[in-house]
């Protein structure tokens, strides 16, 4: 960090709400993210006890799950501590910069890993006799392991374009976790520079993501008329829906906080609550309901712990 970074601690000022509102936001968000790390810790604990989940498909839902589990634990235990005391909005200032190196980590992963997992469905779709050779599992390794380290490499960026500024003077967060744009409004220098950067640099990952995205549902939309039996196109469609759910509700918030002129925080703050908080959980719903293969193995797991259990 630069040498005049003065400052010691941030505050974070959490999420604007009424102060009667602590009590059941806490409660809200404390059952949220319990049901989010067991919903993810159940898919794990699904796909690598049952072998018929030992697919390409569910080895990147695998790392999809993890990543949801360690992004909600990142910001949402934290926006926790401020719901409790005023003591709990402290944030010291390498624990700051940790949040934000860790959180567009995860995030960045995540939009690398949505893009993998598109192109994962159109070569399964497309070519589907090729498919194995195709996605072996040296390959499947390579682009996981990919995923990673862009996300690592992006997160980096972002990271060192925020904290190697001067803070000397206002530490008051306006948000419930450390992130950039907030951040940046602090800082003891013209910002300007910065934000541009930060703003291309996401701009190309998001939008770059995105349109691969839509490039591989639009050939898989093409691929899947063709097939001649409507239980087969039915199939197709059901397998694909969930991902193109869960896609929107990552890539729509990011947008409406990173790439848009402006900044306003009590907007940005409710936005950032539905995509670290609430799509997390929702991952594993709509994974296992709309799944037939997940709820199999869910239903066959319960059945087995239930019969050791009667043993």
């Amino acid at each position: 960090m630069s040498n005049g970074s003065f400052v010691t601690e941030f505050i974070l000022t959490g999420l604007p709400h009424a102060p009667a509102l602590d009590a059941p936001l806490f409660g809200a968000f404390l059952v949220i993210y319990v049901l989010t790390v067991l919903g993810n810790l159940l898919i794990l604990l699904v796909i690598r006890v049952d072998s018929h989940l030992h697919t390409p498909m569910y080895s990147f839902l695998s790392n999809l799950s993890f990543i949801d589990m360690w992004l909600s634990t990142v910001t949402v235990p934290k926006m926790l501590m401020t719901l409790v005391s005023p003591s709990g909005r402290a944030i010291s200032f390498h624990s700051c910069v940790a949040q934000l190196y860790f959180f567009h980590f995860l995030g960045s992963t995540e939009c690398f890993l949505y893009t993998v997992m598109s192109c994962d469905r159109y070569l399964a779709i497309s070519y589907p006799l090729r498919y194995t050779r195709m996605m072996s599992g040296r390959a499947c390794a390579l682009l996981a392991i990919g995923t990673w380290l862009s996300g690592s490499l992006h997160s980096a960026v972002q990271t060192i374009l925020t904290f190697h500024l001067p803070y000397c003077g206002p530490n008051r967060i306006q948000h419930y976790f450390c992130d950039a744009p907030p951040i940046l409004k602090l800082a003891c220098a013209d910002t300007s520079a910065n934000e541009m950067v930060i703003f291309v640099d996401i701009g190309i990952v998001a939008s770059g993501c995105f349109l691969l995205i839509v490039l591989s549902y639009v050939s898989i939309v093409c691929s899947i008329l063709r097939i001649r039996t409507s239980e087969g196109r039915r199939r197709a469609f059901q397998t694909c829906a969930s991902h193109c759910i869960v896609v929107l509700c990552f890539f729509v918030p990011c947008v409406v906080i990173y790439l848009r002129p402006g900044s306003r925080d009590v907007v940005d703050g409710a936005v950032a609550v539905f995509y670290t908080v609430l799509t997390p959980l929702l991952n594993p719903v709509v994974y296992t309901l709309r799944n037939k293969e997940v709820k199999k193995a869910v239903l066959k797991l319960r059945d087995k712990v239930a019969h050791s259990q009667e043993e």
